[in-house]
């Protein structure tokens, strides 16, 4: 256990940034998977709806220091490749 003041400070801003880190990161992972639940349903009107909140939670995460913004890049790059991908397939 701590036992400097501002060892239990360091405690406490921890495991309230930690809890801000998994709100963000959980929030941008629950959209990214709607949106590849939607694709597996080859539903991709609702996918592309639902672009924009994704990208946008991504990069909220990113800015908020949760992920690093090559991740939060590389997340986006990778859902918008599968919705065009399952878009191609479809209108093919």
């Amino acid at each position: 256990m701590a036992h400097t003041r501002s060892a239990r400070k360091r405690i406490r801003q921890s495991a309230k940034r930690r809890q801000l880190n998994r709100y963000h990161i959980s929030r941008m992972k629950t959209a990214i998977k709607k949106i590849n639940e939607a694709l597996k349903n080859k539903d991709v009107e609702t996918a592309e709806k639902l672009l924009p909140l994704a990208q946008k939670l991504a990069y909220r995460a990113a800015a908020k220091g949760a992920i690093h913004k090559n991740e939060a890049a590389r997340r986006v790059s990778r859902i918008y490749k599968k919705v065009n991908a399952v878009k191609q397939s479809l209108s093919a």
